[in-house]
């Protein structure tokens, strides 16, 4: 991995950074500093001081298992056998090295973080130029769910690994692809994306067999996670399981979710809720945004290129303050696909067949929670975005400035222990 990094000149060392350092202290900012000043114990809010905020949610089973392993008490498995166990192992290295849980967790997150945007400037750089790479770079900071590379969480060392089997795979360096492969697939579940896309990259472009048996062996973590669970609960896929005793997923298409959340942005979820149309402006507010967005579309050609960009824009900020975490939630994923489709000729194969993989596979998942901040940990959907605002700057300085909003926004919802992973 340092050879990468050889790859990139000072000046391109400074932006790299100077993202990561900015995004970074904004959160710590908010987290540390603001967050307290706006604690109203009669409203029910709890702040945590010093570290600590950086803990929250599921954060505390990643320290739990890490102090004390798996659940294994029961005759069935504890709600942490959903989480996979190479962050968990990553901080009881540390605290054998006698450091606290919470620093530990923090210093790997963020250290992976930083490291994944060296990756993946390199990464586009090769792939699309500079310029793409420096706006990647800026929108994977700078997106609100990189709160999540900042906290107790595996977001920044998912992100690393899985750049990494990516990047080699593509170099046709299938031995690191393995290594990083394992290593990905032991973190998340979602690291199985993987797995169809080396094959299918394999046989399309009729790659030697040691590109299918990096294919094969990069689903090691999971394999051998696997193998503990059938042992410790007789029951190999445990981790999954746990998610439809405890978590109240469903097989395959959560169509319920989903439906909920597209009716809480086109009728308004008050009117979802109670069945009846109780708040008519909802529904009235959001044909509206449509119809002027279909007419400055449609007369595109007659309207200055600045004008029409701008009011794209503002209609996009009025339909989230209309539909709010729904929307949100809803782009992460059908925009997502979307934005994959319109990038597919300027992607390069393994991004874009990865992502294809990994979005699949969180529909199929059964559930709609986190749907949001499982999609950032898709590298390929920030590759895709930053690729697309390269041509049209205005858009970019745009989804900058509203990512730095909710940036601020989710921060706090994390300190006051608020559920920023939207779930309808």
């Amino acid at each position: 991995m340092l050879s990468l990094f050889n790859k990139i000149s000072q000046n391109e060392w400074r932006f790299v950074l100077l993202m990561g350092l900015l995004s970074r202290g904004i959160i710590i900012i908010t987290m540390i500093w603001i967050a307290p000043l706006l604690f109203n114990p009669s409203e029910g809010n709890v702040v945590n001081f010093g570290w600590e905020v950086f803990s929250a949610w599921d954060s505390p089973l990643y320290q739990q298992i890490a102090t004390n392993s798996y659940d294994t008490s029961g005759s069935e498995p504890g709600a942490n056998v959903a989480f996979f166990p190479l962050f968990p192992l990553l901080i009881r290295l540390g605290i054998f090295f006698g450091f606290s849980a919470n620093i530990v967790g923090i210093v790997i997150n963020n250290t992976a973080f930083f490291a994944t945007l060296l990756v993946v400037y390199v990464w586009v750089k090769k792939t699309n130029g500079g310029l793409a790479a420096r706006w990647v770079i800026a929108l994977l900071a700078w997106c609100p769910l990189s709160i999540f590379g900042t906290v107790i969480y595996t977001e920044g060392l998912f992100l690393l690994l899985s750049s990494l089997a990516l990047l080699t795979f593509e170099s046709k360096k299938y031995t690191q692809t393995m290594v990083w492969g394992v290593l990905a697939t032991a973190t998340r579940i979602t690291g199985l994306a993987l797995i169809p896309t080396f094959f299918f990259i394999a046989w399309r472009k009729k790659l030697p067999f040691m590109a299918y048996i990096a294919a094969l062996v990069s689903g090691g973590g999971t394999l051998l996670y696997s193998l503990y669970c059938w042992f410790h609960f007789n029951d190999p896929i445990a981790f999954i399981t746990v998610q439809y005793t405890q978590w109240q997923r469903k097989q395959g298409i959560d169509w319920e979710g989903w439906g909920q959340m597209l009716a809480e942005i086109t009728v308004g979820g008050e009117n979802w809720a109670a069945g009846t149309l109780n708040d008519p402006w909802h529904p009235f507010l959001f044909l509206l945004i449509m119809v002027i967005a279909y007419g400055l579309w449609h007369y595109r050609l007659s309207v200055p290129k600045v004008y029409f960009d701008y009011s794209l824009c503002s209609l996009c900020l009025f339909l989230w303050l209309l539909s709010g975490d729904a929307l949100l939630n809803t782009l992460s994923v059908l925009g997502g696909l979307v934005l994959l489709w319109c990038c597919r000729q300027r992607l390069s194969l393994v991004a874009y067949v990865y992502g294809l993989c990994a979005l699949g596979l969180l529909l199929s998942s059964g559930g709609t929670i986190s749907l949001n901040r499982l999609a950032y940990g898709i590298v390929s959907l920030s590759i895709a975005l930053g690729i697309t605002v390269s041509r049209s700057p205005r858009w970019g300085y745009c989804t900058l400035g509203f990512f730095g909003l909710l940036l601020v926004t989710f921060s706090l919802r994390f300190a006051q222990h608020q559920w920023v992973a939207i779930t309808p």
